[in-house]
């Protein structure tokens, strides 16, 4: 990475040579047991290889080609920035630059940029146009889709190497979610809903780290109230959902709301890992012993087994060296709510 924070043009790469793949190949089979990286990646080969004896019709191995191809040449633009939070925007290509919705877009994204985040859209016009203006290419990452129709890139991210065009959906839908701290939804269409529902069943189901998840639309425009409605009546009533699934996503009607709401969700929680069965939530401000006690008697719903305590990283994690001074809240969580997670790290940003 350079010191500008910015990446030069990908250019492709040639080709490997048959002895160049050879000696590549040698030199992971080579490689010492107890190095993970290279372990994953000869198993990563053994089920290429696989794949070949499997004998599969073409469609399926071009399937599985493009899709790795498309994971390398993302992670690789990402990895540039990985030190830098994110923001993924979702909206419709359809909405005109008129609209108080893509105004509302534009606001929000040039205000999250000054806490130092960055945005991700989709990279085509209406609001993702909106939100790229908004943060400036410097600080924009278009995630394009090929389509026959409106989806090319905006002037504002075409020919940026922060641009990226993959041809299926759900390699797409994984960098939104893989790179983003946190998520805005503005009005759009069926890709909106789409996007929007997956983000909150990833979250609802834990599959996903806790992250905030923000409803924007304009004053006076109903979009996510009668979204939210529907929600409601038809899934909550029905028990189709718990009550608690419903603060994993907040609707507010100004940039200014949505900003304050993804600063304060990073106001004291920073990050979790698991480490076996155990999870770590890393701090950025520690707790009082008697704010513990508070956790204890409150969430204790949460625990398989023990209770919370406080300490500093555990010996797995000190292959983070950046985050080795940080406080933890450390429990053995039973993983049956996230939306129940969610709720303690709430409580933790607001003590």
């Amino acid at each position: 990475m350079n010191t500008t924070g910015k990446v030069s043009q990908i250019r492709p790469r040639p080709a490997l040579t048959r002895d160049e793949i050879l000696h590549q190949v040698s030199a992971l089979l080579d490689s010492p047991d107890d190095d993970l990286h290279a372990a994953l990646m000869r198993e990563l080969l053994t089920g290429l290889l696989k794949l070949h004896d499997a004998q599969l019709d073409l469609l399926d191995v071009k399937i599985v080609n493009r899709a790795v191809k498309e994971l390398r040449h993302a992670f690789g633009v990402f990895h540039h920035y990985r030190h830098r939070q994110k923001v993924s925007i979702f909206g419709s290509a359809r909405t005109l630059a008129d609209d108080s919705n893509y105004q509302l877009a534009y606001q929000f994204a040039q205000a999250i940029v000054r806490e130092g985040f960055m945005v991700i859209t989709g990279g085509a016009d209406g609001i993702m146009r909106a939100a790229q203006e908004g943060a400036g290419r410097e600080n924009s990452f278009g995630v394009n889709i090929m389509l026959p129709f409106e989806q090319g890139p905006n002037s504002t991210i075409a020919d940026d190497p922060k641009l990226i065009t993959f041809k299926y959906f759900f390699t797409r839908k994984l960098m939104f979610q893989k790179e983003a701290n946190a998520i805005a939804l503005l009005p759009g269409g069926f890709g909106t809903h789409d996007e929007g529902f997956e983000i909150l069943t990833l979250a609802q189901t834990g599959k996903s780290d806790p992250q905030p998840i923000i409803c924007l639309q304009a004053p006076g425009c109903d979009y996510w109230d009668d979204w939210s409605a529907f929600v409601t009546k038809q899934l909550l009533k029905r028990k189709l959902i718990n009550e608690e699934d419903l603060g994993l996503f907040a609707i507010v009607d100004s940039a200014e709301a949505a900003v304050c709401q993804i600063l304060k969700f990073y106001r004291r929680y920073h990050s979790i890992r698991f480490v076996g069965r155990t999870l770590v939530m890393r701090l950025k401000l520690t707790i009082t012993p008697e704010q513990l006690e508070q956790i204890r008697d409150r969430f204790t719903d949460l625990l398989s087994e023990g209770t919370f305590e406080l300490r500093g990283p555990l010996e797995e994690e000190l292959d983070e060296p950046a985050l080795r001074d940080l406080p933890r809240l450390v429990f053995a969580f039973n993983r049956r709510s996230a939306s129940r997670l969610r709720q303690l790290i709430s409580h933790l940003n607001e003590l």
